[in-house]
């Protein structure tokens, strides 16, 4: 019976499921490592383990042979083939293919074919002749694969995301990570920078500590490509915002200061050891191979010298079969990166400085990321602070944690608790544009000032949308928006920025919109240009209009209101005709009236009312005053034209394209997977199945003339197998293992039957027993009771007997027919004809068990009636009575409420339960029955329940 107890066990769980369930996902992409969190219906927040169970993931991806490898397999394919391999890619992200950071990257990364983009400007891969890859294409498809491992952790779609970048990242490079992650086919809820990940992480366990005296913490952040500051302050709101909430007040980022240049160091050091013990006459870094597996020691060796004082670095064949071998102590590490132990104190002085705090007033330094677990970073950091370092968060986990947190929040399938964070803005943004001097110049030859507008300051907290008003522009004109005011970063920080020059607006239709309005009453206001810096951190203009103020007189506003009114009433028949005729606006047209009721229209305005004063006259009569005129807001949309001038988006063509290169590069994958698949089962299916015709229950379930069918049915397979299967479409894979499977089928089947029947049998009897015993209790109820009290008639008992008795009678005839032939023949008694006399009798047992549920004796239901229309008239009293009382408690009943609050109290039914308080006549029977040793009713449908149960998962895990 083992057997069917885990069949049992597997098809009760098969019942949990989340119906219609959601889950969001966070990723933590950073320069070496990726982290995936997940949130779902029923599961808490956690780690996403990749395919070798681990919980974090190189950034890596390379290709061989049409076929795509991510993680530890492309690390290990890129120590033979380097060039095949592409990693640290953050950094390249909306960045021009001429700059500071693609050429450092260069001189990291030698065997790297780097061109660029004709159209965008940007940095292409050439992969070989005929295939080149975009940094987006690149963490696209490393995206994708944190999207299936996410998916397979929940067994269910994933689309939503928030993603953390980098705080260096500026303007190009976050609208770069959209493009990746939309190309992945993930919707970005939003991007958040690490540090403010980690802050609620630290923040959204700890909500109690907080209170309205602002608490404020540094987290440092070493990874592999850059190190961040961050100064947050924590407390609790007042009013409305009374949540803890995290704001931002200082950042600093040293984008070259991380991980990643110790490691780089190390390895120039070891190869430089090597070039000197003279052992070839090649050089090593000549060697893109032997560069591979020397970075690849390099990271090795460093991690080992975090916690050792020395250790042996060791490279089999390196260089023309060459090993090589060095002891390196911790002090000749420290002693090749002290410039960059030097500068891991200055982020945290730097964000102090810009926080315009001290460290007096900060509680704590928390470490995040791998780089500081270095000793020597910490030594320096413990000397520029002068407090002990804290370590009580997870280092490597604590940004996916606050990322897929926020991803909860932001999604409409999660309801958490609220926590409100405020980020700053790092590089400010400008506007600049030309004024026309009246005072100056000619008509014919004018004289323009260059005017800028601070629009998003340094440490400005966002996301926060700003309108901008130019007052005196009476035709159409232009400006730039920019980066400004970048004195807190040092030379090499702007110089990575990229083009300092963001975008160019022309807005035009002012002086159309000027001569339509104009007039004695009209005056205008300027032009208002609506910006919106987003949750993610990219800027938007999201229009521009020229508003004007129109003195209306009483009788114009008036007939303005009555329009406004005409067409609201026009509006509220028509849904209610709608609603009469039984016509049902479709989701889709209520959205659009719902945006087009949202968006402004060409040209729309509002009204200032006042009323008119009343004033008496000196023979008290009263008159009123003419009214004055009223004011009227006319805003009239302007057209907008916008042209990027940092860097050209993904989009468009270009980004149809690179979906296109990504679906063929999924197709491929998918395919190759296919015909993987069909060769390893027409394997297994040959080699088990050999294995099998050795074993005695497989020999005797065959004949002689099936099993000598099946075995040269093997032989041939296996045959072709050898000579053409490894090189054979996947077609031809799947109809031979389809063969294999029609010569053993008859075979498989009879032992198939033959292993499930005891258990098939012996879930009958099962039901044979619990039938009889409630056709036993059934028979007692009837024989004893009188005749208007019995629940079932004759006619069912005699149904239900005479259904035992053939299924009894039926499964013993068939026992002993199946017992007289060999087991090599078809079976007489087969699982599912066991099966089917289970149901039938499952159907009779069922159909009476319902009925004893719901069967109340005939007085009782009389009783019933006439207390329900006593209760009916009594209510009816009640009423009359409270509503004449009702007026004079009034203020009592508030008064008792305000002084005693009340309470919910949780009632919990249950199905075929009897609550004493409404049927005591049927509470005191069934107690009397539990002293009598009786069981109830309910008990026995609880009991054959029980037994129909045991029928439906013998059906599901038996039948074949």
């Amino acid at each position: 019976m083992g057997k069917f107890w885990i069949g049992a066990l597997l098809c009760l769980a098969s019942f949990v499921v989340f119906a219609n369930s959601i889950a969001v996902m966070s990723v933590d992409f950073g320069g070496e490592w990726i982290k995936v969190g997940i949130v779902s219906p029923g599961v808490p927040m956690e780690i996403v383990l990749n395919k070798e169970s681990k919980r974090k993931t190189p950034a890596a991806i390379a290709f061989r042979n049409g076929e795509r490898l991510f993680g530890e397999d492309a690390l290990n394919l890129g120590v033979r083939f380097p060039q095949n391999t592409y990693g640290y890619l953050l950094p390249l992200l909306g960045q021009k293919a001429n700059s500071s950071v693609v050429e450092r990257y260069k001189k990291q990364f030698p065997y790297y074919k780097i061109e660029e983009d004709p159209e965008r400007g940007t940095v292409v891969f050439r992969h070989d002749d005929d295939t080149r890859f975009t940094p987006e294409e690149l963490v696209a498809m490393m995206l994708q694969q944190c999207k299936r491992d996410a998916e397979i952790s929940v067994g269910q779609s994933v689309s939503e995301v928030v993603l953390t970048v980098p705080a260096y990242f500026g303007q190009t490079s976050r609208r770069a990570m959209l493009s990746a992650a939309q190309l992945a086919g993930l919707k970005p809820l939003q991007l958040i920078n690490d540090y403010m990940a980690v802050a609620i992480n630290y923040g959204i366990f700890r909500r109690k500590d907080f209170n309205d005296t602002a608490q404020n913490v540094i987290f440092y952040d070493m990874g592999a490509t850059s190190t961040a500051a961050a100064v947050v302050s924590y407390s609790v709101g007042k009013g409305r915002d009374a949540d803890p909430q995290a704001a931002i007040l200082g950042v600093r980022v040293d984008r070259s200061l991380g991980g990643l240049e110790m490691q780089l160091r190390l390895r120039d050091y070891l190869g430089k050891k090597f070039n000197e013990m003279k052992k070839t006459p090649n050089d090593v870094f000549k060697n893109p191979r032997a560069l591979a597996k020397l970075f690849k020691e390099a990271g090795r060796l460093k991690n080992v010298l975090s916690a050792n004082a020395n250790h042996y670095a060791q490279v089999e064949g390196l260089l023309d079969e060459q090993d090589f071998k060095l002891p390196v102590t911790r002090e000749e590490f420290e002693e090749l990166c002290t410039d960059l132990f030097e500068r891991a104190g200055q982020p945290v002085t730097e964000a102090l400085a810009l926080a315009g705090l001290t460290m007096d007033s900060i509680s704590q330094v928390i470490l995040v990321g791998a780089g500081t677990r270095v000793p020597k970073v910490q030594e320096a950091l413990t000397k520029a602070t002068g407090v002990t370092l804290s370590k009580n968060i997870n280092a490597d986990e604590a940004a996916a944690m606050g990322a897929v947190y926020k991803a909860a929040d932001l999604s409409s399938g999660f309801k958490v608790k609220r926590f409100i964070t405020k980020d700053a803005v790092l590089y400010p943004i400008q506007v600049v544009f030309e004024r026309k001097l009246d005072t100056e110049g000619t008509p014919e030859n004018p004289v323009f000032k260059t005017v800028k507008r601070m629009l998003f300051s340094k440490m400005n907290p966002f996301p926060q949308k700003k309108v901008l008003t130019f007052n005196k522009n009476s035709e159409d004109f232009s400006f730039s928006v920019n980066y400004a005011e970048l004195d807190h970063l040092s030379a090499a920080d702007v110089e990575a920025l990229g083009s300092l020059s963001l975008s160019q607006v022309e807005l035009s239709g002012i002086a159309a919109a000027l001569e339509k309005h104009q007039g004695p009453n009209v005056e205008a206001k300027g032009v208002k240009a609506h910006f919106n810096l987003d949750e993610s951190g990219i800027l938007q203009l999201l229009g521009a209009e020229l508003s004007f103020e129109k003195l209306v007189t009483a009788e114009e506003a008036k007939k303005e209101e009555e329009e406004d009114l005409d067409s609201t009433l026009s509006k509220l028949g028509s849904t209610i005709s709608k609603l009469f005729s039984g016509e049902e606006e479709k989701p889709a047209d209520a959205s659009a009236e719902k945006a087009e009721e949202a968006e402004p229209s060409a040209s729309s305005s509002s009204t200032t009312t006042t009323p008119a004063p009343a004033v008496k006259s000196d023979k008290n009569e009263t008159v009123t005053e003419a009214p004055k005129p009223k004011v009227a807001i006319v805003k009239e949309i302007l057209k907008v034209g916008e042209e990027k001038l940092d860097l050209l988006d993904l989009q468009g063509e270009k980004f149809e394209s690179s979906k296109t290169k990504l679906d063929t590069l999924d197709e491929a994958d998918e395919k190759r997977k296919r015909h993987e698949g069909a060769l390893n089962s027409l394997e297994s299916f040959i080699l088990d199945s050999r294995i099998r015709l050795e074993n005695e229950e497989y020999l005797a379930a065959g004949s002689e003339s099936e099993r000598e069918a099946l075995s040269a049915a093997l032989s041939k397979a296996s045959d072709w197998l050898e000579d053409e299967g490894f090189t054979a479409e996947t077609e031809q894979l799947e109809n031979q293992l389809k063969v294999l499977h029609d010569s053993a089928k008859d075979i498989m089947r009879r032992v198939k039957e033959h292993q499930n029947r005891p258990e098939a049998l012996a879930g009958l009897d099962m039901g044979l027993q619990g039938s009889k015993k409630f056709l036993a209790m059934a028979d007692n109820q009837t024989q004893n009771a009188a005749e208007d009290e019995r629940v079932f008639t004759e006619n069912e008992l005699t149904t239900l007997r005479k259904t035992i008795k053939d299924t009894e009678e039926w499964k013993n005839r068939k026992v002993e027919e199946q017992a007289a032939i060999p087991l090599h023949e078809n079976p007489k008694l087969t699982v599912k004809a066991i099966v089917e006399k289970m149901n039938a009798l499952d159907r009779e047992v069922k159909y009476l068990v319902n009925k004893a549920k719901n069967w109340r004796p005939p007085k009782k239901a009389k009783e019933d009636k006439k207390e329900d229309i006593n209760a009916t008239e009594s209510e009816k009293i009640v009423e009359e009575e409270a509503a004449a009382a009702e007026k004079s408690e009034a203020n009592a009943t508030k008064e008792a409420d305000e002084q005693q609050p009340k309470e919910e109290v949780p009632v919990l039914e249950l199905d075929g339960a009897v609550s004493q308080e409404e049927e005591p006549e049927a509470a005191a029977e069934t107690e009397e029955k539990k002293e009598k040793g009786e069981p109830s009713w309910f008990t026995s449908a609880l009991i054959v329940t029980t037994i129909h149960i045991l029928f439906q998962l013998a059906s599901d895990y038996l039948l074949p």
